[in-house]
């Protein structure tokens, strides 16, 4: 039987799973003519997960966003795009 922990584990799961397809249809849409593969990877380090899926598809650019957090926050928050930069050997181009 299923606990209740368990249960809200799967759902919770499942919604991210739908969110994570919703996302990334639309990202593929508006690629409109350039090619574009969609992948969704768990990891408990994203940054690592990018920088592996980047590895392993061979790519040889990395794009990301970056918020703009300065002073404190940026420390304290931390920032997946600033962890791929200096942990990963393909170039990173950081859009603003």
């Amino acid at each position: 039987m299923i606990t209740a922990d368990r249960e809200v584990t799967e759902i919770r799961k499942a919604s991210m799973q739908k969110h994570a397809e919703e996302i990334l249809g639309a990202v593929a849409k508006q690629a409109a003519g350039v090619a574009c593969e969609t992948i969704q990877v768990e990891h408990e380090h994203p940054y690592q997960a990018i920088i592996d899926t980047a590895d392993s598809k061979g790519c040889d650019l990395i794009v990301m966003a970056s918020h703009g957090r300065h002073g404190i926050s940026a420390i304290v928050l931390g920032s997946e795009t600033v962890k791929v930069l200096t942990h990963c050997k393909i170039p990173v181009l950081v859009h603003r």
